[in-house]
Order: C-alpha cells, then sequence, then structure tokens
C-alpha cells in the first residue's frame, strides 16, 4: 500500500514493462534505442524514479505502440497530456495535497468509478451550495479564499460526466447520506433534486442503501474504483482520509473491494426505487 505518487509511478512503470517485454526487448536494448544507459529504464520500470511525458513518448515510439488512448493514459500518468501542456489542475498544485491531485488524474483518465458513500454525496454529484457546506466543514477554519478554490475544484472535477466520453459512474449511497442535513433544507432541497436529475443521465448509476437494510459492508468508511477498460492492471481502489488518501492496486485488494461493492449493490434499491425514494424525500423537505 502506498500513497498516491507512488502508486502512478509504480503503475506507469509496470504498464512500459511489459509493453516492452511485449515488443521483444531487454531493457537493455530498449536503453540503446533511445540513447540511454540501462539503469534509467529500470529504474522507470520499478517506479524508483519519476519520467517526464517526453520520455515516456520515447519509449511508446521504441516499443511500436501505437493505440493513441493508451499513449494519453500513460503520459497522463506521467504528469501531462499528449501534447506537453499541463492539466487544468496544475494551476492548483500549491493548494492541493499531492495524493488529491492523483485522485483528479485518475478520474479524468479512467473508464468507469464505483463509490460507495456512508457520510455524503460523492463529489461529482454535489451541486455548488452542498460542496461549500461540506468544505467549510471538513477544513475548519481555513480562510473563505481557500475553500472558494477547493469549491472551484470539485465543481471543475464534474467536468468528467460531460464530456464526449463521459465517466461512467455508479454511485451507492448509505440513507444516512440523504438524509443528513447539510447546509439546511434549501441546501438539501437543491441537492436531492440535482441527484434526481443525474440519476437519469445513461452513464450514471444511483442507488440507495436503505436503513433497512441494517449493517452492511459500507460501514467499514467509504471508497472508490476506477477502472480502466481494457487496462484492469491499472484500476486501483482509493480511501480517503482527513489528511490524505490511501491507494490500493494490489490483485487481492481489488477483488476484495470489488466483491463489497457487488454487495452493498445487491442490497441496494434499484435504480428506479432508488429515483421514487429521493423523490419522496425532496417532497418531504
Amino acid at each position: 500500500m502506498r500513497y498516491g505518487p507512488a502508486v502512478r509511478r509504480r503503475k506507469l512503470g509496470a504498464q512500459l514493462r511489459a509493453l516492452r517485454a511485449h515488443a521483444g526487448l531487454t531493457s537493455g536494448e530498449a536503453a540503446r534505442l533511445v540513447g540511454w544507459h540501462q539503469s534509467k529504464v529500470s529504474r522507470i520500470e520499478t517506479g524508483r524514479s519519476g519520467v517526464k511525458p517526453a520520455d515516456v513518448r520515447r519509449l511508446l515510439d521504441a516499443y511500436d505502440v501505437r493505440d493513441p488512448e493508451l499513449h494519453e493514459l500513460l503520459v497522463v500518468l506521467a504528469g501531462s497530456d499528449g501534447d506537453g501542456r499541463r492539466h487544468w489542475w496544475h494551476a492548483y498544485r500549491g493548494l492541493l495535497p499531492s495524493t488529491y491531485s492523483d485522485f483528479i488524474s485518475l478520474e479524468s483518465q479512467a473508464d468507469s468509478m464505483r463509490t460507495l458513500e456512508n457520510s455524503v454525496v460523492p463529489g461529482l454529484l454535489q451541486t455548488p451550495e452542498y460542496a461549500r457546506e461540506v468544505t467549510r466543514a471538513v477544513v475548519g477554519g481555513t480562510h473563505g479564499g481557500k475553500v472558494d478554490t477547493l469549491v472551484e475544484v470539485r465543481l471543475a472535477r464534474q467536468a468528467v460526466l460531460r464530456s464526449n466520453k463521459p465517466l461512467r459512474l455508479s454511485a451507492v449511497l448509505d440513507e444516512a447520506v440523504l438524509r443528513r442535513n447539510v447546509g439546511g433544507p434549501e441546501v438539501m432541497a437543491g441537492q436531492l433534486a440535482w441527484l434526481q436529475e443525474a440519476a437519469r443521465l445513461p452513464h450514471v448509476r444511483i442507488q440507495v442503501l436503505p436503513f433497512g437494510v441494517g449493517a452492511h459492508i459500507g460501514v467499514s468508511g467509504p471508497f472508490v474504483i476506477f477502472s480502466f477498460t481494457n487496462r484492469s492492471d491499472l484500476d486501483v481502489v482509493v480511501l480517503d482520509h482527513l489528511t490524505s488518501s490511501l491507494y490500493l492496486e494490489q490483485k487481492d485488494d481489488l477483488q476484495l473491494y470489488e466483491a463489497a461493492f457487488d454487495s452493498a449493490r445487491g442490497q441496494a434499491l434499484s435504480p428506479g426505487d432508488t429515483l421514487d425514494f429521493i423523490a419522496g424525500l425532496a417532497d418531504g423537505a
């Protein structure tokens, strides 16, 4: 179990190592093709050393990798996009913990996201007013300017649900998430209305775990699973803490959390019944 930057380096290195092997090259042969020392290739492949986006492109060209989506993903893991420009969240680097930046990076490139939440509405589904109240509660005495910035980042993240190839989001929410009075009746009314609208998007699936289910796997804490189509070795589980995030990438961990999510989804209301449930709460608000 490692924290964000190390996970990103190691995942990138593992992919580059696999691509080199698929190309039938030794690390020494790969190094000669790009004009490096073998030790540099080894350090990159083991995640002990970071790598520039331009160097990733050189390696991918040397390995004759022609998949443009794979090119983009691996270059993003190196810290930039395919043409060398910084991503939008780099403008906030001085304000965001590195693990949060890594989370946003994974979120921006993942094909799907599964999240189990037992406290608050997931960030991708929050209204601006709800996001502000949650941020104030989490950061405590932080001055208003930083709260504004963090809310701005949270709302900018939601663009992944509106892109040409939107993130597929499956969210299981404990009933407590919907009943917790965040910001007062007006804020909650807006949030419940937005959840109903979001739930009707073809790439968004929302299910509620009602109190009647009793104890369930989600009481142990929220988590997120990012998945990449045809790249299961890049899948990662994220556990969020107050001051950092923990990234799990081992196969056993992934299988455990995938099974936990499936269990929670099986106990939850169907998406249709969930819409009715949220509508009932909104009518009673």
